[in-house]
């Protein structure tokens, strides 16, 4: 193994940039069909899209280093895995209240800033606590020639 293991991060961070590819493909399909290269071109199913993919690019990299971070200090835990997908449903809820239903939106919303103050909050206190545990990394292998 090289280098130092963060599979909740890793696994989150592929997950979110699956989610980025298909807000980006959804607001694609809207611009070609309805013939807008720039802006939004007065179309509100196309500057809902827009935004949903604006307010995931807003909010995913904060989170993603915040799991990185408390990760990297205290090792992968069920915890962090959990909260990993809650953001990444509330993510995914998010864009489908953006094209006309409130409550899918205000329960993406409430799920993204639940765990990002939570997850800010966590990484604040360990990065006081007296004794954070870092992740050990394996000692250097001599090269075999």
């Amino acid at each position: 193994m090289h280098g130092l293991m963060l599979p909740i991060t890793l696994t989150t961070v592929g997950l979110a940039a699956l989610i980025n590819l298909w807000l980006g493909i959804r607001t694609i399909r809207v611009r070609l069909s309805d013939g807008v290269a720039l802006g939004d071109g007065g179309n509100s199913n196309l500057l809902a899209r827009m935004r949903a993919q604006a307010n995931f690019a807003e909010y995913t990299p904060i989170v993603l280093l915040l799991i990185g971070g408390i990760e990297l200090v205290r090792g992968p835990s069920t915890l962090l895995g959990v909260a990993a997908v809650v953001f990444l449903i509330g993510r995914l809820f998010h864009p489908f209240g953006m094209q006309g239903r409130l409550w899918p939106r205000q329960l993406g919303m409430i799920t993204t800033l639940t765990v990002t103050a939570l997850l800010a909050g966590y990484a604040i206190f360990i990065s006081h606590s007296p004794e954070p545990r870092a992740i050990e990394t394996p000692a250097p292998t001599a090269l075999k020639g």
